[in-house]
């Protein structure tokens, strides 16, 4: 059973992706390389290449994938530490790129490669996962690669959602929820220590600086001319959106005040431009891809494929909420993308091959005569 509903909404969120990110980057790509497309082309040029793999992935029986999963963990791995060698190279100061012919991000091969691990890990546990010396297993081959990308890109976000799709994989295949709750009331208690520590100017002056975009979450306005300065501008952004916007192209944010306003705070843009609608467009099409996940993933033809799709799942929506949360200053700034939408080559090509294995899930569900 192909499903055409979240082939439509991915192709529904790219077509808009790209239309407001020519909107947003046109200024600024004029400015720096004297052609207003400059950014359109090359998120064009990714796109349709992603879509290609996309399709292929589709028509790929995803039990392939089941037996090359060590080649996916170490390959993962292996690319992440290639960002020491040479062929590594920093941008926006950030070393979190190869140059291997082209520009490629290896945080974003490492959560392909996780979910396609890690399902099937657990599904190959079975019942066995249920057992805490199974599931505190299954998170510790989790922890060389997310801390890879925490202290060699210095990439937090991406360490945050890697450990969540592993999280999210345990949780759907265990009914020990109890546990669970516990381990996030736990989490959710120390980062409140930290932030009510940073706050109060407790800690030691080197984790105060390690922790000063905690500074500017709580206080942007005192931090308005360094971390500050980019949350603020999203603000000032979204409340000038209004209801219904300014209309596609009139963003003044865009012209220079938000720095990169195409990469991690496109979402700000949208608001200003087509205001609380646009903004709530865009999420609703985000839970309607949502639910066509939970759809496929509980008609799944077996485990691995529905753990494939949580896997997915647990990805995009994490990434979305982490964003959305950046923008409006909810969460510090961390840094991370919007799916499908943001600028980033590497990104959009392996969002495009998560939908692949979900879409390859969704044709091998059979529908029973009634």
């Amino acid at each position: 059973m192909f499903d055409y509903t979240l082939l439509f909404i991915v192709l529904f969120l790219l077509c808009f992706g790209l239309v407001m990110l020519y909107s947003v980057s046109s200024y600024e790509a004029n400015l720096k390389f004297q052609d207003s497309a400059y950014y359109l082309k090359k998120q064009l040029f990714a796109t349709v290449f992603g879509i290609v793999v996309m399709l292929i992935t589709t028509f790929i029986n995803y039990h392939i994938w089941d037996k090359v999963t060590i080649i996916a963990y170490f390959v993962s791995l292996g690319l992440i530490l290639l960002v020491l060698t040479p062929l590594g190279y920093e941008a926006n100061g950030a070393r979190r790129w190869l140059d291997v012919g082209i520009s490629l991000q290896p945080a974003e091969v490492a959560k392909v490669g996780m979910i396609i691990f890690f399902a099937s890990v657990v599904s190959r546990f079975g019942k066995r996962i249920q057992s805490l010396k199974s599931t505190l297993f299954t998170i510790a081959l989790a922890v060389p690669v997310a801390l890879s990308v925490l202290f060699i890109t210095e990439n937090l976000s991406s360490a945050i959602i890697i450990f969540c799709i592993v999280l999210m994989m345990i949780f759907v295949a265990t009914p020990n929820y109890k546990e669970y709750f516990l381990i996030g009331a736990g989490i959710i208690a120390a980062a409140a220590v930290i932030v009510l520590l940073v706050s109060k100017g407790i800690l030691p002056e080197t984790l105060s600086y390690r922790f000063s975009r905690i500074n500017a979450w709580l206080n942007p306005e005192k931090y308005a001319s360094t971390t500050g300065f980019q949350t603020l501008q999203s603000l000032y952004a979204i409340g000038s959106g209004d209801i219904f916007g300014k209309g596609l192209g009139q963003s003044m944010q865009k012209l220079g005040f938000i720095p990169e306003a195409q990469n991690d705070m496109i979402f700000s843009i949208i608001c200003e431009e087509l205001g609380l609608f646009g903004a709530t467009a865009i999420i609703v099409m985000f839970l309607l891809m949502i639910w066509r996940f939970l759809v496929i993933a509980n008609n799944a033809a077996d485990q691995f494929g529905a753990l494939l799709v949580v896997g997915v799942m647990a990805h995009i929506s994490i990434q979305v909420i982490l964003n959305i949360a950046v923008v409006t200053n909810t969460i510090p700034n961390t840094g991370i993308t919007l799916p499908f939408i943001s600028y980033g080559g590497s990104s959009i090509v392996f969002l495009l091959s998560e939908i692949g294995l979900v879409l390859s899930v969704s044709r091998g569900i059979r529908l029973e005569n009634k």
